[in-house]
């Protein structure tokens, strides 16, 4: 059973940073992409990004250039690293294997990040 255990968010001004972690415990597969989600409130979790064993990263559109995911297949983390970051991106950020990925692991509980204006 896979456990997914995320950490970094907290309270920032805008324009801020933050790097969100996610480590991952069980038999997870290295080679399983993995990705980001958010749930802001009142609103359906969305994609984010992914990510695949090999590190070829993919954004949604509007958040190319500020977000950037990376990976440690052996640590078995993935990160997040925010930059330059606006109220709207005010969320519970999660992470899970990727969008396309037929099969989801039990969701953590995620972690906050909240962006004052």
């Amino acid at each position: 059973q896979v456990q997914l255990v995320e950490s970094g968010g907290g309270l920032v001004q805008a324009g801020g940073s933050l790097r969100l972690s996610c480590a991952a415990s069980g038999s997870i597969l290295s080679l399983v992409p993995m990705g980001w989600y958010r749930q802001a409130p009142g609103k359906q979790r969305e994609w984010v990004a992914g990510i695949t064993s090999g590190g070829s990263a993919k954004y949604v559109d509007s958040l190319k250039g500020r977000f950037t995911i990376s990976r440690d297949n052996a640590k078995k983390m993935v990160y997040l690293q925010m930059n330059n970051l606006k109220p709207e991106d005010t969320a519970v950020y999660y992470c899970n294997t990727d969008q396309f990925v037929g099969r989801r692991y039990t969701w953590g509980q995620g972690t906050q990040v909240t962006v004052s204006s």
